[in-house]
This record gives C-alpha cells, sequence and structure tokens, in this order.
C-alpha cells in the first residue's frame, strides 16, 4: 500500500479501536481495566494517521523536464516512454478493512456455555485467603467466591449461611446442572470457566445459557472437572430467577 492508503488504514484500526473502547462492545474482547490502554492505542493510531498525511502532503513531487523526463527517480526516458514502471498496489489488500468493518458493525456474542463445558476449570489454585463475609442471613456472593470457600476453605465461612450468587447456565453431559462464569486474566483468548454444580431445587427447564441468580446453601458435595480433573463444587439450592445478562459477562475477579 502507498502511504495514503497506509494512513486510511490506520485511521480505521484507531477508529474502531475508540469505538469498542467508547461503548461496552470492548468488554466482549478484553476485561475492564485494559479500557485506558485501549483508548490510548486508538488516539495513538489516529493520530499516526493524520501525520502519514501531512508528511505526504509535504514530501517533495518529482518534476518533469520539457523532455518528459521525470527528476530523480528516471522513470520516464528521453522520448517520453517509461524507463521504468510504476507499480500499483494489488486492491486485495483492501480487504484488510473488512476485518475494521467487523469490529465497528458486529457485537460478537461472549463465551458461553459450549466453550465452558469444553474447557476446565479456572478453579485449580487455592486463593491466598478469604475476606470475612458480611453479617446477615443472605449473603451476596460472586459464583468466583463462592467456588473458592466452597473448594478450598472447605464451606467453613458458609456454614448457616444463605448464598446468592449468579452465573449463566450450562447442562453436563450427564444431565447435571452448572452454573458458570468466565474467568479472564487478560482477554477473551484466555478466558476459563469457573464451575459449580446445582442440587436440590433445581430449574425444571435447563435451557444452556440462560442467566440465573441462585440463592442456595453450602454443600460439601464436589465432583472433578473431565476436562482438567479441577474442582468444582456444587450449591444446593433453594430458589431460582432469571436474570438479565450483565453488562460485563466476564468475572474478572479470579486470579488462579
Amino acid at each position: 500500500m502507498n502511504r495514503q492508503a497506509q494512513a486510511a488504514v490506520l485511521l480505521l484500526t484507531g477508529g474502531a479501536i475508540l469505538h469498542a473502547g467508547l461503548t461496552d462492545l470492548y468488554l466482549r474482547y478484553v476485561k475492564a481495566g485494559l479500557r485506558p490502554l485501549l483508548l490510548t492505542a486508538g488516539v495513538v493510531l489516529i493520530a499516526t494517521a493524520i501525520a502519514t498525511v501531512w508528511y505526504e502532503r509535504r514530501s517533495p513531487r518529482p518534476q518533469r523536464d520539457g523532455d518528459g523526463e521525470r527528476d530523480g527517480d528516471g522513470e520516464r526516458d528521453g522520448d517520453g516512454h517509461g524507463g521504468g514502471h510504476a507499480h500499483r498496489e494489488p486492491r486485495i489488500a483492501w480487504l484488510m478493512v473488512l476485518p475494521l468493518l467487523a469490529l465497528v458493525l458486529v457485537s460478537p456474542p461472549a463465551l458461553g456455555s459450549y466453550s465452558a463445558m469444553r474447557t476446565g476449570t479456572a478453579l485449580q489454585k487455592q486463593p491466598w485467603g478469604f475476606a470475612e463475609l458480611p453479617k446477615g442471613d443472605t449473603v451476596r456472593l460472586s459464583l468466583v467466591d463462592y467456588a473458592g470457600r466452597a473448594a478450598y476453605d472447605h464451606g467453613r465461612s458458609l456454614d448457616d449461611r444463605r448464598i446468592r450468587t449468579a452465573g449463566f447456565l450450562a447442562v453436563g453431559s450427564d444431565g447435571t446442572p452448572y452454573l458458570m462464569r468466565m474467568a479472564l486474566s487478560c482477554c477473551a483468548a484466555d478466558a476459563q470457566p469457573v464451575k459449580i454444580g446445582l442440587t436440590g431445587r433445581t430449574p425444571t427447564v435447563l435451557r444452556p445459557d440462560t442467566w440465573l441468580e441462585v440463592t442456595g446453601t453450602y454443600t460439601g458435595k464436589q465432583t472433578k472437572d473431565p476436562v482438567n480433573d479441577g474442582i468444582i463444587p456444587f450449591l444446593n439450592v433453594t430458589e431460582t430467577k432469571p436474570i438479565k445478562a450483565p453488562k460485563d459477562p466476564y468475572d474478572e475477579s479470579w486470579n488462579g
């Protein structure tokens, strides 16, 4: 590509990144904490595109003399015929723009039950410790927090407490329902699920990828993830309620 085409691609790339960073679209690709870096990258790319156009316009152009010769390049001989041939960039190079347009026009779905059931649980390393839970009969916990406490704290902080948590539904090959959240280290490419099994008063209709708010109590029941032998703790369900998918579909609180 020539410099003008390069500038156009840089401008489109920077604009697409800014569009994603200024909306919730970026949450489908990276964790929320990377938003400032995305916005900075978009601004830098747009500034680079503008600088490229400015430099190209200020660059001196080859001048033709009276015999049709061009100073500097020697592209034409004395009788005006081309001594060298200018090469046009292949138009297929503009296909590079299509992924950028897709980024702006298409909002990809978040990873769901299909990916989660084929990926091993992220619950493989014991957390450093657990914070004291707030007072009250019912305590709201992230799914990751409950899974960690149930697996590694043996439910000591969960006894005699009603737990309320949320996630999307998945169904195992044996029909067991699981509640899950995808945990990010950096971006969606490295997402891993944290899984808890559901027992007790589970939903009568199991529709994968449905988001549920679940209330229940701790149970010592556990199983092994068939993908990586990680621990999958269970929750004894007393109540379920469908909810709307959250703005940020990924749970980034797990550090493995």
